[in-house]
């Protein structure tokens, strides 16, 4: 074998000899992370239709107030599908892109377990999946999976 001790693993080295459920553990969690990319860039993009189809069905209290918050809205869709995408071609970007978009969602979901309008439902929507996500990708073998080969030597 090539590969030195200290050497780190690469979670996709066919020749590091693993027992296989520890390899498919971590596939396992890179499909759980790209799942629920791609879960939460379906829920932006239907979030950018409903307040399309709001701005044309009902009458705001403010035009400039609602287009921008459409504009928004559609960027941060554009983003989390990108990053959605990047993460099933494991591209080194995506797995920061992602944990600041978690980092996001965990910010929306405390706020929404308080205040006058609490609604502790979306609370949990929203952080479950976030802390889920960030705890994936921050754990070791998926960070190594992220990392582009030559990085490996100083990982």
């Amino acid at each position: 074998m090539n590969r030195r001790d200290d050497a780190p693993i690469d979670a996709n080295d066919e020749s590091v000899p693993e027992v296989p459920a520890a390899r498919s553990g971590v596939r396992g969690a890179l499909v759980v992370v790209s799942v629920l990319l791609f879960l939460e860039a379906a829920a932006m993009v239907a979030l950018v239709i409903w307040l399309l189809i709001d701005l044309f069905s009902l009458e705001p209290s403010s035009y400039a107030t609602a287009i921008a918050l459409l504009v928004l809205v559609a960027i941060g869709a554009i983003w989390v599908v990108t990053v959605a995408f990047g993460s099933l071609r494991q591209a080194p970007w995506s797995r920061a892109a992602a944990i600041v978009w978690q980092i996001l969602q965990v910010s929306v979901a405390v706020g929404a377990f308080q205040g006058l309008f609490a609604r502790p439902d979306v609370g949990w929507a929203l952080l479950v999946p976030a802390i889920t996500v960030i705890g994936l990708l921050l754990w070791t073998p998926v960070r190594l999976a992220y990392t582009r080969p030559e990085d490996h030597a100083t990982a």
